[in-house]
């Protein structure tokens, strides 16, 4: 509803009623909806969700809405719209588009589908905009809007048949559709095992009971493959909902799947509070995946209340990945968890072996040794498609001085400048700052600059060199953040890759996730010392799971794969477990460590930042927060102290972390941590915020 407020005029939520001690009240000016927009069961979740992650409920409420509803529209769907063919484009021959193959393929998918397709779905088959709008002005298609209750549900849920699952997916898919009420699965599959035909196997019987199925996945890259095979494989309405959708998009979906029109709704981490008018599955892809944990406001993990909403609504929740967290991982051994392994590969293909290779020879300017070089020039003459891997984006990570080893920082921020070569400029990948690479030192003046290190820019100026050395040539396609920022360039890119001609893919972790390459023979890795070696307990075991996802590209369909592995440690045991390929072998080593540090799934954590314009700032606040805390035998505070990355985008960072073995203690206390803390006129000068479960302490 509508409500003044002072001299504004506000929209709210009403979240109950009582007497009031005033005796003047000013009038609610406008109610919005007749009936909840929220519905019990997800207001009920959405307290939980506050209490657990000491946030005010109504900043968590202000998050689970979209941002139309907030803005005081009410919740009701717009028409649903399609493009579809007209009378004339019924009778079109196909000749007369041979000159036009865009406009053809358009012409081609809206005649297999009679009744039309919304934009996402012409978006998924890898339709254009613009061949659309030249089909447009031909008459020959149209752009119609239907109202919500046209859209009617399916009396077939399948569009197409299932394939065949081997003997470990049909035990999968069987516990899963024979679960009553809540159950949490472990869905534990290498890569290429046949994960999402399990998923799908295991919807179509609750797709045929007329109930919904959640689905969540990391990111938005992975959306649009997920829903065409969804689509694929069910006539039943598929729903989307992720940050790349505008306002409208994103309202309809929601209130689609509120009204139970949504059959299927895949959605990234803040999907987990879409409203469901018949639950009756929650799936959660790549449930490993730190993108699941939001990192800013209401710092909420999606796979934690997936499970939560799961257990509200008493219906199975299936978690899926190749390499699980070890948090995940321990409650499935221990039994609180179903688990569920798929331990071979779909079809005939092997899980490839990851050839360790000694990389300290390499240097800036050859950051590739020469095996693999050599492996990827025999893999393109094959025919075949290699990846190189690199988890840093730009074309070299710092600019430095020969003569008195000055290195270009961000004014900012502890941390070097990036150079992005293309662009000519330098850019900090943490605050964004961005200047132009310098003519000279900026302590010694001296001209002889260089760049040192590589990035994915670099590997592709220096594989392109090498790819024409291969007969016939081949393109060097890199995926990164930079190359993947306008709307449709990861589907154009990825559709290049799809044709299976030979070709070598740079790139970062946005093609470590989901993605199937049939012809992707060659996967070579690098720069993956620094997670094995990393101060933050949880980086080996991310290392890992980074690793075992690219190395899982490699391989996937009718011909063998092949790993390597650049490093520089190649003697570490953390390395050499991961190098093995048997996650589970590190997993029990990582286990062991953490139950001697008691940390999680040994012990609980909790992390309460602060940044100031001066350190001092800082850390007088957080002494304040410590100071004020009564002593628990089963409570540790450790800190304050500066953060690892002391400056960042101009401020200064503290951080005190607050460990236990027993939840309920460390919640009690971090009750107490919260009214302290926001009575503190200190922290009026600071910005700080509690993580609950951070899984990341640097």
């Amino acid at each position: 509803m509508q409500v003044p407020f002072g001299r504004r005029t506000l929209v709210g939520l009403v979240h109950g009623h009582q007497p009031s001690q005033f005796t003047k009240l000013k009038n609610v000016q406008r109610v919005l909806d007749q009936e909840a927009v929220i519905d019990e069961a997800l207001y009920t979740l959405c307290e939980r969700a506050a209490r657990y992650y000491h946030h005010p409920l109504g900043e968590v409420l202000g998050f689970v809405l979209p941002a139309l509803l907030r803005q005081g529209q009410p919740a009701l769907a717009g028409g649903e719209v399609r493009w579809r063919l007209t009378d004339r484009g019924h009778h079109v021959s196909d000749d007369r588009l041979t000159r036009a193959p865009r406009q053809l393929q358009a012409l081609t998918v809206l005649k297999e589908h009679p009744d039309g397709l919304t934009p996402a779905m012409l978006e998924a088959l890898s339709v254009s905009k613009s061949a659309l709008q030249a089909l447009r002005d031909k008459e020959w298609v149209e752009r119609v809007e239907l109202q919500p209750e046209a859209a009617g549900t399916p009396a077939e849920v399948l569009a197409e048949p299932a394939l065949a699952a081997n003997p470990e997916q049909r035990a999968a898919i069987h516990a899963i559709v024979d679960a009553q009420g809540f159950q949490p699965f472990l869905l534990d599959g290498v890569t290429g095992s046949g994960k999402t035909e399990v998923y799908l196997q295991a919807m179509a019987p609750v797709l045929a009971a007329g109930k919904q199925v959640l689905m969540l996945v990391p990111e938005i890259g992975l959306t649009p493959q997920t829903l065409r095979r969804f689509r694929q494989r069910f006539a039943v309405p598929v729903t989307v909902l992720h940050s790349g959708l505008t306002d409208r998009e994103r309202l309809d979906a929601w209130v689609a799947a509120r009204d139970g029109r949504a059959r299927i709704i895949i959605g990234t981490r803040s999907a987990v509070f879409t409203p469901l008018a018949h639950p009756g599955l929650i799936i959660v892809d790549e449930t490993h995946d730190a993108s699941l944990k939001q990192q800013d406001g209401f710092r909420y993990h999606a796979r934690d209340l997936a499970t939560w909403r799961a257990q509200q609504l008493a219906v199975p929740v299936v978690h899926g990945s190749a390499t699980p967290a070890l948090e995940t991982l321990h409650l499935a051994r221990t039994g609180r968890y179903h688990w569920l392994r798929l331990t071979r590969r779909a079809g005939d293909a092997g899980a490839p072996p990851i050839e360790l290779l000694d990389a300290r020879d390499t240097t800036p300017d050859r950051p590739l040794l020469p095996t693999a070089l050599k492996a990827i020039r025999d893999t393109l003459a094959r025919g075949e498609q290699a990846l190189v891997f690199l988890n840093r984006r730009g074309f070299a990570p710092v600019i430095l001085c020969r003569d008195c080893g000055w290195q270009d920082e961000c004014p900012r921020c502890d941390s070097l400048m990036t150079w992005h070569r293309s662009e000519q400029q330098l850019r900090c990948h943490h605050c964004g700052h961005q200047h132009r690479v310098p003519q000279r030192c900026g302590d010694c003046g001296s001209t002889n600059l260089t760049d040192a290190g590589a990035g994915t820019e670099k590997l592709e100026a220096l594989l392109e060199k090498e790819c024409e050395q291969v007969k016939g040539g081949a393109p060097v396609v890199r995926i990164d953040r930079d190359t993947t920022r306008r709307k449709g360039s990861l589907d154009a890119k990825l559709a290049q890759i799809q044709k299976g001609e030979p070709a070598v893919l740079v790139g970062t972790q946005m093609l470590a996730k989901g993605h199937h390459f049939p012809r992707l023979s060659l996967a070579v890795i690098t720069n993956m010392d620094a997670g094995f070696l990393s101060a933050d307990f949880r980086g080996p075991e991310q290392a890992a799971q980074l690793l075992l996802q690219v190395a899982g590209r490699s391989g996937r369909q009718d011909r063998p794969g092949r790993v390597l592995m650049q490093s520089r440690h190649t003697d570490h045991n953390l390395v050499q477990l991961a190098a093995a390929g048997d996650y589970q072998a590190l997993a029990n080593t990582l286990l062991e460590e953490r139950r001697g540090a008691g940390w999680p799934p040994f012990g609980h954590l909790a992390l309460l930042r602060c940044e100031a314009m001066t350190m001092a700032q800082a850390l007088t606040f957080l002494d304040e927060c410590a100071a004020g805390l009564p002593a628990l035998d089963n409570v540790h505070v450790l800190g304050p102290v500066p953060a690892p990355m002391e400056k960042r985008a101009g401020r200064y960072r503290a951080q005190l972390l607050l460990q236990s073995n027993q939840r309920p203690a460390l919640h009690g206390l971090l009750d107490a941590l919260m009214e302290h803390a926001r009575a503190l006129p200190s922290g009026r000068r600071c910005r700080w915020h509690l993580d609950v479960d951070p899984i990341d302490l640097l």
